[in-house]
């Protein structure tokens, strides 16, 4: 078992930031990248909202730049899962399997998922016109007709923000009735340029470099019919990667981490950062911005105890 002053869990934005952020310091960070090394932006063909990247970058491409310059610093990477953490005491433990550490200090930066619908060629055209981000990606659909996925507030409000560039824009809900609030649901069937399909569902999503079309059902009666359109964004909800601190740190109804001001969780010592406590903005820029003050709050944290 060996010790480390600091140990970030992920390496999506806020992680990889929080990472150049402390080895900047002299922290000499270890991170956990786990599986999904990047987060949710390897699923991003082109970025073009990120500050400095005035011609557009891959998101694949943005994390790995992201790597390098913490890398460069002195940042240490594993290429493994945290399995296991205990905050009850301090130091802190932190497991991966067979790989374990005590640690003064821990960022959680373990990012969320967006559910997925499960149809047959979401995962396929993901990033080819299958997105869960109207604010990410709502730009390249000028002029075109997408679909929304959902019946909640978010979905309502991805329908809203895409009519400033589709020509249509069609909620696809599976019960009669929006979850939304009732001044969102009023705003969505008013407007000139959407179109609710009530008690239906996407069965499969069709294109072959891009989307081009959907077959759908309908729920009450099970007819099936297909639809052209040129994107499909699902707003069906998001799980933190929450369900390894259950019990070791504060979390809300959502099962998102509870911030107790700044960087700070529940636990003295421990820091998060990124989608993990974040489910409104969900943005890569905000997520960095977490991170930043997560390896500044916990380097100021270390100092005082010293």
């Amino acid at each position: 078992m060996t010790h480390e002053s600091l140990v970030i869990i992920g390496a999506g934005p806020a992680g990889l930031t929080a990472a150049l952020y402390a080895a900047r310091a002299d922290m000499s960070p270890l991170v956990f990248e786990g599986l999904a090394a990047g987060g949710q932006l390897t699923l991003t063909t082109d970025v073009e909202n990120y500050p400095g990247f005035p011609d557009g970058v891959t998101g694949p491409e943005l994390m790995d730049r992201f790597r390098g310059q913490a890398e460069r610093f002195g940042a240490r990477f594993r290429r493994s899962s945290v399995t296991k953490v205990d905050f009850s005491e301090r130091p802190f433990k932190v497991e991966a399997g067979a790989d374990r550490h005590t640690a003064d200090s821990v960022i959680v930066a373990a990012g969320a998922t967006a559910r997925r619908l499960g149809a047959p060629g979401e995962e396929r055209l993901t990033g080819k016109g299958v997105s869960t981000c109207a604010t990410c990606d709502g730009f390249f659909f000028r002029d075109r007709s997408v679909l929304v996925v959902g019946g909640g507030d978010t979905a309502m409000e991805e329908a809203l923000f895409l009519t400033k560039f589709a020509t249509k824009v069609t909620v696809v809900h599976r019960r009669d009735k929006l979850r939304a609030s009732k001044i969102m649901s009023t705003r969505v069937t008013a407007h000139p340029k959407i179109e609710v399909r009530w008690n239906t569902v996407v069965k499969e999503i069709h294109g072959d470099d891009a989307v081009a079309g959907v077959t759908l059902e309908d729920t009450t009666t099970g007819d099936l019919c297909e639809a052209a359109t040129d994107g499909v964004f699902t707003a069906i909800g998001h799980t933190p990667a929450t369900e390894l601190f259950e019990g070791q740190l504060d979390l809300d109804e959502a099962g998102y981490i509870v911030k107790a001001g700044g960087a700070r969780t529940s636990v003295e010592g421990v820091f998060v950062a990124g989608d993990v406590a974040d489910h409104r903005y969900r943005q890569a820029v905000t997520a960095a911005a977490m991170g930043c003050m997560a390896a500044i709050d916990s380097e100021r944290w270390l100092a005082a105890r010293e």
